[in-house]
């Protein structure tokens, strides 16, 4: 799972140019005026090798005349819990403020008796662009932040320190063996809000455990349940409903969206659900191919299915349509006809997942897979790079879950996507992999007598 990088701090103190300077793009809104980001941007980082999760969260500022103190102390220690590495932002020019005061206070109070929650926090104090205005900072001290930080998040002042303490901070990499499933198959229910996703597991346990509503936003946490079927047991995960980044109005609702990514990469399967009474949106998209790169197995599950008797426009036929014309590239998923709230297909689920689950962990031998390039390279040949011959050499599957290929090379850069696109499909025809994603990797074949790593 990737750890998180969460940063808090009241308006306008330059939270989300420090963002786009982590994440290296510009991908969160910045302008001069206060309260500009309202949603939560979540985007991945390369931090000293690793890849982190950095989430830019909205400017907030208590205000006694309404109920903010109260939204402000639920998101800073949720901050807090969820991250492995919180960055508290404060503004140089502006000076100590009291609400810099309020945040650094429940910030103590809720770190106060954890040594880990205490080393995950760095104070930066941003707008830092010389020297001078470093020792302006040192009122920051003041705080009773352990760490503090000086940077100039909008010209890169100071970042490659703070790139240094966060690395510093992350945890140690998690590394799941192949073997320590222990014969459980861990599945993610993934979908937009209100999808029915709580519905479908409680119907697949057996019992009334997740709260359901008819209000987008019930579930606002990854919940585990243990089913056994037969033989095989099943971890099920219910996860909160991952909106447009544009519809993340809720102070905590960013944090349940990481929780959702984080939960789709601890599991094996994930079962997509889809809305079956209205048209594929683009954040179903949106999910499929966060699915895909992550590289899970997946079932697609087209909800509703009792209602869409109401709509003659309506048919299996239209939703395979859309499903081909939106999700061109999850065409190897299998697709589900079900309702949650009647049970209709229900019971075909923990079938299609095993079948997933059994893709998902196929290896083929490397002889095998030998004999395959051979065919796929006399059917179609692979275009030559500046009038010179492209060779495929040496085939072999490097690990499973999901299936990875390396293919040896002369010139691996001069196999292009269609190509790729090519040898997957043909992949799919010999083996199967329904309901895996596959990866397909080119690697320079080294010359007689030549040293690996040279």
């Amino acid at each position: 799972m990737l750890p998180v990088v969460a940063i808090v701090g009241r308006p306008n103190v330059g939270k989300s140019t420090l963002f786009n300077r982590l994440v290296g793009s510009r991908q969160a809104l910045v302008d001069d005026r206060e309260g500009v980001t309202r949603d939560r941007h979540y985007a991945t980082a390369s931090i000293g090798g690793r890849e982190v999760m950095c989430i830019d969260t909205g400017g907030f500022e208590p205000d006694p005349r309404d109920e903010l103190f109260a939204k402000v102390r639920q998101q800073a220690e949720t901050a807090i819990q969820e991250a492995d590495v919180v960055l508290f932002v404060v503004d140089r020019q502006s000076g100590r403020t009291p609400a810099d005061d309020e945040t650094a206070e429940i910030m103590r109070r809720a770190t106060k008796d954890s040594k880990t929650l205490k080393d995950k926090l760095i104070l930066v104090v941003n707008k830092c662009d010389s020297h001078t205005q470093d020792e302006e900072a040192a009122e920051f001290w003041a705080l009773g932040m352990d760490s503090m930080l000086c940077v100039s998040a909008e010209h890169g002042r100071g970042v490659y320190d703070l790139w240094d303490a966060i690395g510093e901070r992350l945890p140690e990499e998690e590394i799941i063996e192949e073997d320590e499933d222990n014969g459980e198959i861990r599945i993610a229910v993934i979908g937009r809000p209100n999808i029915g996703k709580s519905t479908l597991v409680n119907r697949l346990i057996g019992e009334e455990r997740h709260v359901v509503h008819d209000m987008p936003g019930t579930t606002m946490d990854a919940v585990d349940s243990v089913v056994t079927v037969g033989e095989r047991t099943y971890r099920l995960v219910d996860t909160a409903g991952v909106r447009r980044r544009a519809k993340i109005d809720d102070h905590l609702e960013g944090y349940a969206t990481s929780r959702a990514i984080k939960a789709i990469e601890r599991c094996h399967i994930t079962l997509l659900m889809l809305d079956g009474t209205d048209d594929i949106a683009h954040q179903d998209a949106r999910l499929a191919a966060l699915i895909e790169d992550r590289g899970r197995a997946v079932v697609v599950l087209v909800n509703k299915w009792d209602q869409v008797k109401l709509d003659p426009e309506r048919n299996v036929k239209t939703v395979m349509h859309d499903f081909e014309r939106r999700l061109p590239h999850m065409q190897w998923a299998p697709l589900l006809f079900i309702s949650a709230l009647t049970g209709k297909g229900v019971g075909h689920i923990f079938k299609r997942a095993e079948e997933a689950y059994t893709q998902f962990d196929k290896r083929i031998p490397t002889s095998e897979l030998n004999k395959f390039l051979e065919g796929a390279l006399e059917a179609h040949s692979v275009p030559q790079k500046h009038h010179r011959p492209v060779r495929l050499n040496y085939m072999t599957q490097a690990r499973v879950r999901p299936p990875t290929f390396i293919i040896w090379s002369n010139s691996p850069d001069a196999v292009r996507a269609p190509y790729r696109r090519y040898l997957e499909n043909r992949l799919r025809d010999v083996y199967g992999f329904y309901g895996t994603p596959l990866r397909i990797q080119l690697r320079k074949k080294r010359k007689p007598g030549e040293e690996k790593g040279s």
